[in-house]
């Protein structure tokens, strides 16, 4: 496969040659697409920097001002389908996503899956640092969506994964709208409602050692009244409709 890693990044200049140089050793088959909205600290200066040095493999795609996650990854999916890519990857420029992970995930969609999930909360999944009022509140959130939207994913908020480039051309980008983890979940469900199969690999969540994070109480919020509304919509209104 021709596999695209898309790291969104903002203010990670602590992190990204790190991230990369993992990358490279985890999937030197890989491509990497930074997507940087205006890091004020010079992460796309020194990704670009890191292509040099490393006999290239990696594009920066430099955006004015900070968009958010979900625009960042929309941007990035365009352009790898339009580049031809097979297998599109989203993963996180903190660390907290193990780049070994990274063949487990290639390999479930090369294998088929339309959407490789890589998961906390299926056995041999773990987050060892979280307090566990986090991880409840973590995996109530998860458990609210998936009853809601009719989702058979035990991690639809997971950051981590791989779409299948036929799958993800089937979804018209410019309708996901949600941001952070309702983003997430928006994508899961679009792959769902399209018949797509989606699998789910453990890993290993840690939180970030440097710099801040961009997650909010706001995105939070956003991603449970989104989640809510989609299932009124979907199963309320629709049935209303059919009647």
């Amino acid at each position: 496969m021709k596999p695209l890693v898309i790291l969104p990044t903002f203010n990670e200049v602590e992190n990204i040659v790190e991230v990369l140089d993992r990358v490279r050793e985890a999937v030197p088959e890989a491509d990497v697409l930074v997507v940087d909205d205006g890091s004020p600290d010079g992460t796309a200066d020194r990704a670009e920097q890191w292509a040099e040095a490393n006999g290239g493999g990696l594009s920066v795609l430099r955006r004015a001002g900070k968009q958010g996650l979900g625009s960042a990854y929309r941007a990035g999916f365009a352009r790898g389908l339009t580049q031809g890519y097979d297998a599109l990857i989203e993963m996180d420029s903190d660390l907290s996503h193990d780049p070994a992970a990274l063949p487990a995930l290639i390999s479930a969609v090369d294998s088929g899956a339309d959407l490789a999930i890589g998961s906390r909360y299926v056995p041999g999944g773990s987050i060892p640092a979280w307090p566990k009022y986090r991880e409840y509140l973590s995996r109530g959130g998860n458990r609210y969506a998936s009853f809601l939207l009719g989702l058979q994913v035990r991690d639809a908020t997971a950051g981590f994964r791989c779409y299948a480039a036929s799958m993800l051309s089937q979804i018209d980008l410019d309708t996901i709208t949600a941001d952070g983890y309702g983003f997430q979940i928006e994508m899961a469900y679009a792959v769902a409602n399209r018949g797509g199969r989606i699998v789910e690999v453990p890993i290993r969540f840690t939180d970030r050692i440097r710099g801040t994070s961009k997650m909010s109480g706001r995105i939070v919020f956003e991603a449970l009244v989104l989640v809510t509304w989609w299932a009124v919509r979907d199963r309320l209104l629709r049935r209303g409709h059919r009647a």
